[in-house]
């Protein structure tokens, strides 16, 4: 009796929404763990297709070990400290997250703690209901006319930016990566970080957490601040040295601070906490309803999108150049085919590949592509998964050279897919496809130069010969005397009496000793099969 398949397994280390609950049941098998709890979570991953986490679950090495059967760690959130990135990436693990779903809660909370800041809300609120009413002691700071310091220009500065355009202030900016235009259309000046840190009232970051932005208000930074200003950091902790803040503060260059964001977290002890002038939250930026909805959503249609083995728009690992255009996405199946139908007939890894896009895609960033063309290559060469995430590391680990060529120009299709090798011996080996009609049909459209047209299905072979009468025929005698059924047969020639090349699709796979005797029987210059199922 048929057993149905496995689901696959997805487990949930950290709390999700109802929501994302909905969109993983009716495909997956779910089970949960305190991801916490160390002891519990690496026996839990063993089974795991994909684990979902917050921000108190470490997926580090260990744990990505742990997880033979793991293709997907999604982090229902923004930032990704939690994650060993690189650890997955060799591991073929594709990592995820919902890198918009809490930049509107952030933005606002910035803006929370900036009025809060400089309005000395907490402080007032702490002496009030301690029985004092001492008004003239919470005296605060209008923003409007004041000049407000944007450190980062990105998703989340941006809405910071428009925010504050109700305030009537002075907008500065300091980003590298933002064009001084696209400042300017959100009512900002982009200036270096010197005339920032001299002419802000308030400073607000909104950088990510990078080497580069590590520590990036330190002792110096601090010293060369506006005197009286305030400074709001609800980004990333480690950004601001804390206690060179503290000093600034006790020095009374820095008159105010609102901090959501620590250099270690959990933080219950700081050197800004001593002042009366410093707001902190216990990083609050996306404790929203709406952005733990939003972000346990996202990364549960991601992990359902790496699971059904399509692209994942949000993976952080994958070396594409951003999001997948519509138009590209049924080349990445025929694409991935390619690249297995390549390797089953050089019967091994070239030494230098070329994959190539012609006709009105090749307008887009076709760079997935080429990941789609590793990924078949190595399908059924290597012995664990080859996802989007590792197959360029397999490319390099074996010396192969890879070039992505794309054009506009197809003299014959709409779109042309392409992959051409030499392999060590130097031999070359082509095979390109197409995708026909409103359908979008898969098809194979040359194979070393011959031209055919044929549909591919799980199971192909390929024979090279002298082109002479009666090929056919023993062909179909070998095959039918072994069970084995045509699905498909096309010749294609380089002229009479030349070099043919006879492509056969058949409902099942050809035993080896079946090949080896067509090849005999026909004289084939090679014969090769290729077995396109599943792993």
């Amino acid at each position: 009796m048929d057993h149905p398949p496995t689901r696959p397994t997805v487990l949930i280390a950290e709390e999700l929404s109802p929501a994302a609950i909905e969109v993983l049941s009716a495909d997956f098998a779910l089970t949960s763990v305190d991801g916490a709890d160390r002891a519990a979570l690496l026996p839990a991953l063993a089974d795991a297709d994909a684990v979902i986490v917050r921000s108190a679950t470490q997926i580090d090495a260990e744990a990505v070990a742990a997880g033979p059967r793991l293709r997907v760690v999604a982090r229902a959130g923004v930032g990704l400290d939690n994650i060993d990135v690189e650890a997955a990436t060799s591991a073929g693990v594709l990592v995820v997250n919902a890198p918009t779903s809490n930049i509107t809660s952030a933005a606002e909370h910035a803006i929370a703690l900036m009025l809060a800041c400089i309005r000395h809300i907490p402080a007032a609120n702490a002496s009030l209901k301690s029985g004092e009413w001492k008004r003239s002691r919470f005296t605060g700071m209008e923003l409007a006319g004041k000049t407000v310091g944007l450190l980062g220009l990105g998703r989340i500065g941006q809405l910071v930016a428009a925010r504050l355009a109700g305030f009537e202030v002075t907008l500065l900016a300091y980003d590298p990566y933002v064009p001084a235009a696209r400042a300017g259309q959100l009512g900002a000046r982009l200036v270096s970080l010197e005339e920032l840190l001299a002419g802000s009232d308030v400073l607000s970051i909104h950088l990510p957490k990078t080497p580069e932005t590590l520590g990036l208000l330190g002792e110096r930074e601090l010293s060369l601040v506006k005197p009286g200003v305030r400074i709001v950091n609800a980004a990333r902790g480690g950004l601001i040295d804390e206690p060179a803040l503290a000093v600034a503060i006790k020095e009374g260059r820095v008159a105010g601070a609102a901090i959501d964001v620590f250099a270690t977290e959990p933080c219950t002890d700081s050197p800004v906490f001593g002042y009366e002038s410093v707001v902190v939250t216990p990083h609050l930026g996306a404790s929203t309803t709406e952005a733990q909805e939003k972000a346990g959503t996202a990364v549960a249609r991601s992990v359902r999108l790496a699971l059904r083995g399509e692209f994942v728009p949000d993976a952080v690992n994958v070396q594409a150049g951003g999001p997948v255009a519509e138009d590209l996405r049924p080349g990445l199946p025929l694409m991935e085919m390619l690249g297995r139908v390549f390797t089953g007939l050089a019967e091994g890894v070239p030494a230098s590949l070329t994959v190539e896009v012609r006709g009105e895609i090749a307008a887009y960033d076709v760079s997935i592509l080429q990941l789609a063309a590793l990924k078949g290559l190595f399908t059924d060469v290597v012995e664990e998964q080859v996802t989007y995430v590792n197959a360029p590391l397999l490319a390099a680990q074996r010396d192969v050279e890879v070039r992505l060529v794309a054009t506009e120009e197809s003299p014959e299709y709409r779109n042309l897919l392409s992959v051409r090798g030499t392999l060590a011996t130097g031999e070359q080996v082509s095979v390109s496809g197409t995708l026909a009609g409103t359908r979008q049909v898969a098809k194979i459209t040359e194979v070393n130069d011959y031209g055919v047209e044929i549909a591919p299905t799980e199971h192909l072979a390929f024979f090279t010969y002298h082109d002479e009468p009666g090929i056919v025929g023993k062909v179909g005698n070998i095959l039918g005397g072994a069970g084995v059924n045509i699905a498909g047969m096309q010749v294609a020639r380089q002229g009479r009496g030349g070099h043919a090349l006879m492509v056969l699709t058949v409902d099942s796979a050809l035993p080896a000793a079946t090949l080896t005797e067509i090849t005999e029987t026909i004289g084939a210059h090679s014969g090769r099969k290729v077995d396109l199922v599943d792993r």
